[in-house]
């Protein structure tokens, strides 16, 4: 892993990274030495790993929690290689738009593509974050994502045994159903009740099929990118609730 550069801003260290090829960004607590739990951040289709609400969450779950945050770019977004599908892909979505066809279906065939290309990059992200100082050695990881993140985030915790918790949200059943049934860690979901990319029943399926023991839906009125701000306190006390195994420790009390 190659740190390009690092900058503090109101307590937070950011530091910008690539590894072979994958671009991503830790945050963590500026100057704070010994380990902490991590969470790994997925941004939404079309977005970015430094997208101004990710970031935003990022300094929440540092100055809040005291976790170490991490966020890598999807493939095809932000300074992540484009290929000839993601081009592909981003003129489709301006003629659908333009002809007035739905977008719901064909984007949810694309992310399962992205995911695809995805998990293995995230894995190996996991697999150096966890030697870094900032983060626990081997300790619990959080996952926060939805639509696109969601996308991602359910077959990665399908497949990554060191993800203990995970918040998912504004997606469907139809491709992630078979993953989410090999889903058993604590999950929040977020379903948008109006939502106009996701089908209401879709999205219902998808939480029935998470074989977690431990399964929370969140149901909010509004579109698809109108999650409510207080969803973001409600991740907090989730991930401290999964995340924190010191209970004497200031943040296990929040």
């Amino acid at each position: 892993m190659h740190f390009i550069c690092e900058t503090t801003s109101n307590g937070v260290s950011e530091r910008l990274f690539d590894l072979d090829g994958v671009s991503g960004v830790l945050w963590s607590p500026a100057g704070a030495g010994g380990g902490r739990p991590l969470v790994l951040l997925g941004h939404g289709g079309g977005r970015h790993k430094l997208a101004p609400p990710l970031v935003a969450r990022a300094h929440r779950y540092v100055t809040g929690c005291g976790f170490a945050v991490a966020a890598i770019d999807a493939p095809g977004h932000g300074d992540s290689r484009r290929t000839e599908q993601d081009e592909r892909f981003a003129t489709g979505i301006r003629e659908r738009k333009a002809a007035g066809e739905p977008l719901g279906p064909y984007i949810t065939g694309h992310n399962a593509a992205l995911a695809a290309r995805a998990v293995p990059e995230w894995q190996s992200v996991l697999d150096v974050l966890q030697d870094l100082d900032p983060v626990v050695a081997g300790g619990p990881v959080g996952f926060w994502g939805v639509s696109l993140g969601t996308a991602i985030g359910v077959p990665l915790a399908a497949a990554e045994p060191r993800i203990a918790a995970a918040v998912f949200g504004c997606a469907g059943h139809e491709i992630l159903g078979e993953a989410a049934a090999r889903v058993t860690v604590p999950v929040e979901f977020l379903l948008q009740w109006d939502d106009e990319l996701v089908p209401r029943d879709s999205a219902l399926a998808l939480f029935d099929a998470f074989a977690s023991p431990e399964k929370t839906l969140h149901a909010n009125p509004g579109r698809h990118a109108g999650v409510p701000a207080f969803e973001l306190e409600s991740s907090e006390r989730f991930f401290v609730r999964h995340l924190v195994r010191d209970l004497d420790t200031p943040q296990a009390h929040r």
